[in-house]
Formats: C-alpha cells, structure tokens, sequence
C-alpha cells in the first residue's frame, strides 16, 4: 500500500540539560540546541509513517530546512509535528514545526527517502 499524504505525528520533550546548545557542543548558552530540535523534527516525522512502510523497508534523513525562530530554556516542554505533505517515489516530503508553551518555535521542512535495510547497512560498512 503506498504511502498517503496526511499522515501526521507528534512527539514530546521537556528540554533537559542534556539538550542544550551548551552540552551538544553547537553554542554556549543554556537553551534547547538547534541539533536537538531538528532531531526532534525527525522524531515526529519516522512517527508520522510509523508502521506503513513495507517489511524489510526504512526511512532515512535526506534533506532538512527548519528555520529555529525562538529560545526555550530547560525545563520547557516542546513539541514537534510532521506531516506528510508530498510523496515522490521513494522521497518524503514532511512540513514539521515545533513548539513550547509561548508559541511556534521552529517550521521547515523534512525530506526523508525510503530505503531496503539491509541494502543500506550493505553501503555503510
């Protein structure tokens, strides 16, 4: 069964002091990480197709443009959402945002491509 646009997923963190630009090493204040928010954005796109890919398949991080629009400091709870906005073969296309208790703190876009596992794992040794 091919992949419908439309799926959607959230997820959730409280940012901790393991998310911080600080403890990631991209910047020296105490405030969630731009890695770690679009790890995030990630996150909620492999849970948008969550068990519609065929066996033996997976998705893997293509291409990702998430514009971060605003700081949260630890302690905050963050959310991220994706939504499958565009198949095109074996790319998916996702719109992802994300935000804390003030408002939108990030949107973009994800590009994930579905692979074969094992042929993947073949090319990364």
């Amino acid at each position: 069964m091919p992949l419908q646009t439309g799926l959607s997923a959230a997820v959730e963190i409280v940012v901790g002091d393991d998310d911080t630009a600080i403890a990631i090493g991209s910047g020296s204040v105490p405030v969630l990480a731009t890695p770690r928010l679009v790890a995030l954005c990630e996150q909620a796109a492999v849970a948008a197709i969550d068990g519609q890919l065929e066996d033996g398949s997976t998705s893997v991080g293509m291409r990702v443009q998430v514009d971060h629009l605003m700081p949260t400091a630890v302690g905050a709870p963050v959310t991220a959402e994706a939504t499958l906005e565009k198949v095109s073969g074996r790319r998916l296309t996702f719109t992802v945002s994300a935000s804390d208790h003030r408002g939108l703190i990030a949107a973009g876009r994800v590009t994930r491509v579905v692979v074969d596992y094992d042929r993947f794992m073949e090319k990364a040794n």
